[in-house]
């Protein structure tokens, strides 16, 4: 179970994945050892997953975002497996979601240009369980935080 602290501890290492121990004991009242207990336990029990940069997309030359949807032929179990297999693998693809409604997945695509979106749907054509695929271009970015909403969770 969260108690606020902990939530605290969340937000802040959401804000900012370098705070040290000293830092984030002194920003929610603790004393550094009990805050690196914390810390340790919330990664233990899989609150935290890990760590990493937040990189600029368009500073680092992958200034085209899609949203694809895609609709497979089939619902064989050895099919969704292959073609999840294949998703897992194409580095351009940065999210993937099976979703309800008129499509069965629907996926993040980063790539630098159309001449790049176009080399991904033909590989992403090729796969033989895929019948059918939309894009949507991403125009311009309101919102990315990636912070997540501690506020709604539920920590029963």
């Amino acid at each position: 179970m969260l108690d606020s602290t902990d939530l605290a501890l969340l937000r802040l290492l959401q804000a900012d994945g370098n705070l040290t121990i000293a830092e984030l004991a002194e920003r929610v009242a603790l004393s550094p050892s009990p805050c690196a207990r914390r810390v340790k336990r919330l990664e233990q029990e899989g609150f935290i997953r890990g760590y990493r940069a937040e990189l600029d997309r368009k500073r680092l030359g992958l200034g085209t975002t899609v949203f694809v949807s895609v609709r497979l032929q089939h619902h064989r179990e050895d099919a969704v497996r292959a073609f999840e297999r294949e998703i897992e693998a194409l580095p351009v693809i940065v999210a993937c979601h099976v979703v309800s409604g008129a499509f069965d997945y629907l996926l993040e695509v980063v790539v630098p240009d159309l001449s790049g979106y176009e080399r991904f749907v033909r590989s992403l054509q090729a796969l033989a369980a895929v019948q059918d695929i939309n894009s949507s271009f991403a125009i311009r970015t309101v919102k990315s935080s990636g912070a997540l909403p501690l506020e709604a969770a539920s920590t029963a």
